[in-house]
């Protein structure tokens, strides 16, 4: 019979370091925006193209909405969900730099949103497309 706080079941720095690392390349995720269109381009075997990008964010994909119909034909300036009437900050990064920070964060508004507009999760060159494409966006001196 192993008693609860046997040596054999209970957690060691060990397995803690080992749960550490295993942890560590997803805190990693943490990323730069381009950092990530980078990943998602890889993750497709294939190089972004922001104007493919542009295209995709502005073209309606056989559903009711685009991603211009939330974040604006200009992404540089907040936007309003369609449904909702909530407010939304800008999503292009060079105005709201928090944007495409996170990654985990980013697969979820990516999953939510595509599904909304395209009815499905987005591709990763789709993902790296538009994010290229946000990437051209910037602020005018």
């Amino acid at each position: 019979m192993m008693h609860k706080h046997s040596r054999h079941n209970r957690p060691t720095w060990r397995s803690a370091l080992v749960c550490m690392s295993l942890t560590l390349p997803l805190l990693a995720q943490a990323a730069t925006p381009a950092e990530l269109a980078q990943r998602y381009a890889a993750d497709a075997g294939r190089p972004a193209d922001a104007q493919r990008g542009q295209q995709f964010f502005t073209s309606l994909h056989g559903r009711e909405w685009r991603c211009a119909s939330c974040h604006g034909a200009k992404p540089t300036q907040a936007g309003q969900h369609a449904a909702t009437g909530k407010a939304i900050l800008p999503l292009a990064p060079a105005f709201n730099p928090d944007r495409f920070t996170d990654a985990a964060k980013v697969e979820k508004w990516f999953r939510r949103n595509c599904n909304d507009v395209v009815g499905r999760e987005c591709t990763a060159i789709e993902k790296a497309d538009v994010l290229t494409w946000l990437l051209t966006l910037k602020v005018q001196p």
